[in-house]
């Protein structure tokens, strides 16, 4: 037949009726209770409550009141595009529940698909290949499934609204009347939640202006612009740390929550006291402050490339651009002023061609590290033989230049289980030795049906293993000649956090030269390794300036922007 005469939105539907009227009711019932779910439905976990969905959804009734003055022969095709935009709306909100849930802001549509590769990888790292794969394949199936029923149900419902057209015009106008009504007066059923709702125009309005949400800018970052150390001679840059190896330690989800929760703080606080005095013993002295990460619960990248380009690097976006430029970075700076810098990345188990931009003269990722222990999960290996395999490769010779090196330390990375013990340096070897600890403990898939006390009992844990193996290898390694620059990357995801933390992580320099502290004394950052809630909070951009300014010559200070926050500027594509 022709497009004229087809049959309207759900005509085949009648016959089902009369044959089988139970099975019709049923599922007219059910294709009202999937549109109300997909119209209702919010974008948190923390809003899924049934409260969120006894509104009366104006979209709905707009809908209704369309179909009533479309042409019959339109309703069809109507029918089916609303139920398809309908559809992926909801996959929409579940993917800003999953990644408000994880990392603490909205799916970025523009961007974040770039992240399916590492979130694959993680997943690969924590249940292995073929769960990871399976899991995504039944994430497509699902999502394709929700669109089909969703579509199936708002034609079904479109047939029965055009058959009956009559009534349905009537209860359009009593429930316009009624919404109406409901809205002027703000009547609430259950407290917060309006009868009248429109839960999903509110939602694509926001998602109109992400600003109003704190979702990320589409901005890219201006690395062209003029860079103030950029013109400064290698003889001036670093002199104050002439022969000394300088190591910046990025603590995986070391969080501001960590030292103050108060289900953290007495036990993470307990290691970092004794740490403070075990130091001091050993001629150790420290200085501690927060720094304001620009990303929370993962993309760990962001938060490096963030403190080493002095540029706040808050996307994907932004990360790609720096990638391409010739931003000078700290580890650039160091290079530039006859310093070996190496990255060890233990949790790069592929391809980072990024890495020539950042100014590595050596990149040592999974893959050169030489572990023949077993993975913890997602972590490759425990911190405390990345720390060994560094010393080993890159510390031990006399005969060298002095190197900067910007460490990653995985152990703490989620899921947190299982979580390796300390042993003695000597028994770290290739990494063997703790063969008999990653069996230990619930497997790593089982933070899926752990409960969130368990979840951040073992985040805790991971957290005082990751600060003992850092303390105990200045302990065992330090020396006048070794300046550790100890920071977190950012806050852990929500699930341990809650909602609403801050994004503030703690940062901490040691050293044995005093000199180095007086170099730094204008900070006002507090002693030894945990900073209090009076700490200077700083943005995690602003550390590569003051960092350059405080270690150059007089000059460098002289040439140097003034030190404010840290700002950007950003030009838009």
């Amino acid at each position: 037949m022709s497009f004229a005469q087809q049959a309207p939105p759900g005509a085949g539907d009648v016959d089902l009726a009369r044959a089988h009227p139970i099975a019709a009711w049923l599922s007219t019932s059910f294709s009202c209770l999937l549109v109300l779910l997909a119209l209702l439905a919010p974008d948190e976990f923390s809003r899924l409550t049934p409260g969120a969905f006894v509104s009366v959804p104006l979209e709905g009734l707009l809908w209704v009141a369309l179909l009533l003055i479309l042409p019959r022969r339109a309703t069809s095709v109507a029918a089916a595009f609303v139920g398809v935009a309908l559809g992926l709306l909801v996959i929409l909100k579940l993917l800003d529940m999953g990644f408000l849930a994880v990392l603490a802001r909205p799916f970025d549509p523009l961007l974040d698909w770039k992240l399916l590769d590492d979130a694959m990888r993680f997943l690969a790292g924590s249940v292995g290949a073929v769960p990871a794969v399976a899991s995504l394949a039944v994430a497509v199936a699902l999502c394709t499934a929700l669109v089909i029923f969703v579509t199936r149900s708002v034609q079904h419902l479109s047939g029965l609204v055009v058959r009956h057209s009559s009534v349905a015009a009537h209860a359009v106008v009593i429930l316009v009347v009624t919404w109406l009504t409901c809205a002027l007066l703000a009547i609430q059923i259950v407290p917060g939640v309006p009868i009248a709702g429109k839960a999903s125009a509110d939602y694509l309005r926001t998602r109109a202006h992400p600003a109003a949400t704190g979702q990320r800018d589409h901005q890219s970052v201006s690395v062209a612009g003029p860079d103030a150390f950029e013109s400064i001679p290698a003889k001036d840059l670093l002199t104050a740390l002439s022969g000394k190896d300088v190591i910046v330690a990025f603590v995986e989800s070391y969080g501001r929550d960590a030292v103050e929760d108060p289900e953290f703080a007495p036990h993470v606080g307990a290691v970092l006291d004794a740490g403070d005095h075990r130091l001091r013993n050993a001629g150790f002295a420290s200085r501690s402050a927060y720094l304001t990460s620009p990303t929370a619960g993962g993309s760990s990248w962001l938060a490096h490339a963030t403190l080493l380009s002095g540029l706040w690097i808050d996307n994907q976006q932004r990360y790609d651009d720096l990638a391409s430029s010739h931003r000078l970075t700290l580890t650039k700076a160091f290079r530039r002023a006859s310093w070996r810098t190496v990255g060890v990345m233990p949790g790069n188990d592929s391809a980072w061609p990024e890495s020539g931009s950042i100014g590595y003269d050596q990149v040592y990722g999974a893959q050169q590290m030489g572990y023949q222990g077993p993975r913890f999960s997602w972590a490759t290996m425990p911190d405390q033989y990345t720390l060994s395999r560094f010393e080993r490769t890159e510390r031990s010779s006399r005969h060298r230049q002095p190197v900067m090196a910007e460490i990653t330390l995985v152990s703490s990375h989620a899921p947190w289980e299982p979580i390796p013990q300390l042993v003695s340096w000597s028994e770290v070897g290739d990494g063997s030795v703790f063969d008999t600890m990653a069996a230990a403990g619930d497997p790593p898939e089982a933070i899926l049906t752990r409960n969130p006390t368990r979840v951040r009992a073992a985040y805790r844990t991971s957290i005082e293993y990751s600060l003992s193996s850092l303390i105990s290898y200045l302990e065992t390694y330090g020396d006048d000649n070794l300046v550790l620059v100890c920071v977190g990357d950012h806050q852990p995801s929500p699930i341990v956090t809650g909602h609403g933390a801050s994004r503030d992580v703690p940062i901490s320099i040691v050293a044995r030269d005093q000199s180095v502290f007086d170099r730094i004394a204008s900070w006002g950052w507090q002693q030894g390794l945990k900073p209090d809630a009076q700490a200077p909070v700083w943005r995690m951009d602003a550390f590569r300036d003051r960092f350059l300014t405080a270690f150059g010559t007089a000059g460098t200070a002289n040439q140097a922007p003034p030190l404010t926050a840290g700002k950007v500027g950003v030009r838009v594509r």
